[in-house]
């Protein structure tokens, strides 16, 4: 137990925040020893502060409950307890661009799953499958910071985890046209039916500042390190729609894509089955086997039935087909709040620990 790295969660009274509590209980690598939230949770116990609040299907980890939360603001004295810190603060993005700086200058290494920090130019944005190499930007940000150990790295945004795979998979077919609409599960929100409930039925056509970030942060995944920052790649265009559904987890993407290269469906199909990144080669704890899973059913992929696949790590491909505009269209699933949140995020670390970016104190 002594051998596990000691992390802090930054917002971890919120959904994400509780989702990483969540899949760090009994984490071979991770334990969870401070929680830090805003002042009016800080002296509670989590328990305390969280209160009716728990949204997790499965119950508060023991351990965590007596914890006494730590005020989020008091970065040296939480900075003083921890390793690393994973950061969900619900902020504006100038704050939490700033505290999570704050953070890494105190050399502890901050794996977020905020957006503020997506497009500094020195920050790697990781699907640790996909641009595993980003990572190597970091030696130039600490120069920037001038810091020996502390940095700030960041998973992407959650709806581009239903196609971006996909598309990965293929490029040696060089897709450069994309069109997604992504129908988006309401814990994207940070909600429940329960307190959301004009949702039950409902469908909303707007999820602010989500579709710039579909149509633009996979050309920054795909991208390269140039002059110690990361020149987002040019191709493909994506075009894409995003709404909001009444699901509770799960964000589906329906996705026309056009290749200068044009492939067969069993070519595409055996693409995504083979397809393996670096979690697979290094085996880490929260790595899928299975990346990318094929289902041949029309009807599938479907939330309630391939939400959960590889515990929510995996992303499942459907409905593969000729289209009479595009070359080909699809349907992808993801988990908006394991894969495409927290678990994206605890992945990151697991690779950054393995790269040797993630160490004792």
């Amino acid at each position: 137990m002594s051998e596990r790295l000691k992390v802090g969660i930054l917002g971890g009274t919120g959904m994400v925040g509780q989702r990483f509590i969540s899949l760090l209980e009994n984490h071979p690598w991770f334990e969870v020893k401070v929680i830090a939230a805003s002042p009016r949770s800080a002296g509670k116990t989590y328990e305390e502060a969280v209160g009716d609040r728990w949204k997790m299907d499965t119950p508060m980890p023991e351990a965590v409950k007596k914890i006494v939360v730590m005020n989020v603001n008091e970065v040296e004295a939480v900075s003083g307890e921890v390793d690393f810190v994973f950061s969900a603060v619900d902020m504006t993005k100038d704050e939490i661009r700033a505290i999570e700086e704050q953070y890494a200058k105190t050399e502890t290494p901050v794996v977020s799953n905020n957006s503020a920090h997506r497009w500094t130019p020195d920050v790697p944005m990781v699907v640790p499958e996909i641009n595993p190499e980003h990572m190597d930007v970091i030696e130039f940000q600490r120069k920037r910071l001038g810091t020996k150990r502390g940095f700030i790295a960041v998973k992407p945004n959650c709806s581009v985890q239903s196609y971006v795979p996909a598309l990965t998979a293929w490029k040696e077919f060089e897709p450069y046209e994309v069109v997604a609409t992504t129908y988006q599960a309401i814990s994207g929100a940070g909600k429940t039916f329960k307190d959301w409930p004009e949702m039950v039925g409902n469908v909303i056509p707007y999820i602010g500042g989500e579709e710039e970030k579909s149509e633009m942060e996979p050309l920054r995944i795909w991208g390269k390190i140039e002059d110690g920052v990361i020149k987002p790649a040019e191709s493909p265009v994506i075009t894409c729609q995003c709404i909001r559904v009444p699901v509770l987890n799960g964000h589906t993407a329906a996705v026309f894509v056009k290749f200068k290269k044009n492939p067969t469906k069993e070519q595409l199909i055996a693409k995504l089955r083979e397809y393996k990144g670096l979690p697979q080669e290094l085996d880490l704890p929260s790595a899928p086997k299975q990346f990318i899973q094929y289902l041949e059913d029309d009807n599938r992929p479907q939330v309630t039935l391939d939400v959960d696949f590889e515990h929510g790590m995996g992303v499942s491909i459907g409905r593969i087909r000729e289209d009479k505009v595009y070359d080909w269209k699809f349907v992808g699933l993801s988990h908006n709040t394991v894969r495409g949140a927290a678990g994206g995020a605890v992945l990151c670390a697991e690779l950054l620990k393995a790269q040797g970016y993630i160490t004792k104190k």
